[in-house]
């Protein structure tokens, strides 16, 4: 076993590594960049080193200063966690040729893998089933266009080289193709340095499911069984499970079998998934699920195979990496009830989903189930990585049981003044069509409005109302509120939540959780939270007309186009100008037909929350 460790990553995964490295008596030493040098797994390793400025590819995305720091260290092994450089076959190279131990798949098996074109080249060659499309070299216009046309639409456009839900558009016209690919080919080149694309099937009613697989470098190779991670938004996963619910044990063996060939396609090593797409539109059969991508690392979704199985990756990873055989055969790997992982972002769902940055005033994360995360109270979300808060992981010996263990936990989460979709994580736990699994890739699509909290429940305006008028035992005249002479006592009182305003009922016991932070009271329910307060007697509830033709950018980012010029008459939803934010593309549209007005930005600009940058008068003003 290796006596140290650096880990080339940040976040909750750094802890992760940390937690098992610790166990197993190995030092570690945590890599920062300017904007993480707070952060715990910076004190929690036994060594730290500063790699360079915020931006990814001034410090976690540079192989040089990556490995100066190793060198600088004296790192045994560099363990990459997930994105950044964990499948990067030239830096895997190269941390080998410095006489450093990979804690990760080989170059080789990165590179195969690492272009879905080559991917599901060699997949089809290794006998596994892989979806319909077009994987040519001609990348024209003209060609692509073509080949969607013939594959029949929707269809849906995916970066050769990408990964993580980036680089990915669904088309269902022809005559949205164009725009579509090249919004794809500039999400693909930003993201990947790669703006190359392949052409799928679109299948209406997909679910994603994917096997875990790992092997060492003796030649045994094996499956910690599936997941399913088919509650998506944006083609990033929200909510993970194992086992896939509806999977039957014939159809289990069939994919796993068909996972463990794939690996050893490529003769692989370490820790790896192999990710399949099921058409589920007539149930789960091994003939209706085909190979889609590879990751050639360790998953965000792990802890729900850990939780299944018992067994701890980050060990297995290690010991591997060690040139230690697997842990345990195939035979021995039994699967044991069911687990749950919700992912909580910093982001709000009732704005289409968009990050949402800045510090962390106040954070309460569930004590009743397995939590990994990244940050603590007091820690900054920036819009330099992922915003991912942490991620929440729930066991039970049946699907049910899991759930609702899942729901509790998501309800309690206490986020503020970081928007996050705890809320929303709460109400698919208890939604009744995710409990009975009637899930697919669209879930969120078409449940998205019934599942973001759009108001504080009854129970939740009544606590505040009682909160905010005080109680008998805060304030003796308080028992005279609301009396009325020969009639009954009138307990309700205006409150402002939010933007509106609600009557509650003063009288009513507290059954919510509410919180002073700073300046402002806020109101804790279901995961979801408001500012409250009492309104001054003049004030009315706020409107939110959709006359205002003020397009405001919804998050700092930078405009990486802009499609209108001053004076152009625009329709309601064409799009205006495009955000860059945390390594996704956010258009903005007109909300209505109109006149674009004064320009505020041009491409290139960078652009802060809030701020003004065009505005749209409707055509008879």
């Amino acid at each position: 076993m290796m006596e140290s460790l650096l880990i080339a990553n940040r976040g909750e995964i750094a802890r992760r590594v940390i937690l098992t490295a610790r166990m197993l008596g190995i030092r570690t030493i945590a890599v920062y960049s300017e904007a993480d040098a707070g952060l715990p797994f910076v004190r929690e390793a036994d060594e730290a080193i500063a790699i360079g400025p915020s931006p990814a590819r001034e410090s976690y995305l540079s192989p040089q200063r990556i490995l100066e720091a190793a060198r600088k260290s004296g790192a045994a092994a560099i363990h990459p966690g997930y994105g950044f450089l964990s499948e990067n076959a030239d830096f895997a190279e190269a941390v080998e040729k410095a006489g450093i131990v990979w804690v990760g798949a080989p170059a080789a098996a990165i590179r195969a893998m690492g272009l879905k074109d080559a991917a599901k080249e060699l997949m089809q060659a290794a006998g596994v089933p892989v979806t319909p499309g077009y994987l040519g070299s001609d990348q024209g216009e003209e060609r692509l266009a073509a080949e969607a046309e013939a594959i029949g639409y929707p269809v849906l456009i995916k970066a050769v080289a990408g990964g993580g839900g980036k680089g990915m558009r669904r088309v269902d016209r022809a005559q949205d193709f164009a725009e579509r690919l090249a919004s794809c080919r500039r999400e693909a080149a930003a993201a990947f340095g790669d703006d190359r694309v392949l052409i799928e099937r679109y299948i209406a009613n997909p679910r994603h499911i994917e096997v875990q697989v790992f092997a060492d470098k003796l030649g045994n190779c094996v499956h910690l069984f599936e997941r399913d991670c088919s509650l998506q938004r944006r083609h990033q996963k929200v909510i993970e499970e194992a086992p896939a619910p509806g999977l039957d044990a014939a159809t289990r063996a069939v994919i796993c079998e068909a996972a463990v060939k794939a690996a050893r396609a490529v003769n692989y090593v370490g820790a790896g998934t192999i990710e399949f797409i099921a058409d589920a539109s007539q149930g789960l059969h091994p003939d209706r699920i085909w190979f889609m991508e590879m990751n050639t690392r360790l998953q965000v979704e792990h802890p729900v195979t850990e939780a299944i199985t018992g067994e701890d990756l980050v060990l297995w990873q290690l010991k591997v990496a060690s040139g230690e055989p697997l842990p345990k055969s195939q035979d021995e790997i039994a699967m044991n009830g069911w687990a749950f992982e919700a992912r909580l972002y910093a982001e709000n769902p009732a704005a289409g989903y968009l990050p949402s940055t800045g510090r962390l005033d106040h954070l309460r994360l569930p004590q009743s189930v397995r939590v990994d995360s990244g940050v603590e109270q007091g820690d900054e979300i920036t819009a330099f990585y992922d915003p991912m808060i942490a991620k929440i992981i729930a066991h039970g010996p049946d699907r049910e049981a899991a759930l609702s263990k899942l729901a509790a936990a998501c309800a309690e989460i206490e986020v503020w003044p970081v928007r996050s979709n705890a809320g929303l994580l709460a109400r698919i736990a208890v939604d009744p069509d995710f409990r009975a699994a009637q899930i697919d890739t669209g879930f969120l699509e078409r449940h998205g409005d019934s599942l973001v909290a759009t108001e504080p429940s009854e129970i939740a305006i009544d606590t505040a109302a009682a909160v905010l008028s005080r109680n008998t035992d805060d304030d003796p005249w308080a028992a005279l509120a609301g009396f009325r002479i020969a009639d009954a006592d009138d307990n309700r009182v205006r409150i402002r939540i939010g933007d509106h305003l609600f009557w509650g009922q003063s009288r009513r016991k507290p059954e919510a959780n509410i919180v002073t932070i700073g300046e402002t009271t806020v109101l804790f329910d279901g995961g979801n939270a408001w500012p409250i307060s009492l309104p001054v007697a003049s004030e009315i509830e706020a409107s939110q007309g959709a006359g205002d033709g003020a397009i405001l950018s919804p998050m700092p980012g930078l405009v990486i186009s802009v499609d209108v010029a001053e004076g152009d008459h625009v329709a309601k939803g064409e799009r205006l100008l495009t955000v860059e934010a945390m390594k996704m593309e956010h258009s903005l549209r007109a909300p209505f037909d109109g006149i674009i007005g004064k320009l505020q930005v041009s491409t290139g600009a960078r652009v802060s929350e809030n701020q003004l940058v065009v505005t749209v008068t409707k055509e008879q003003d």
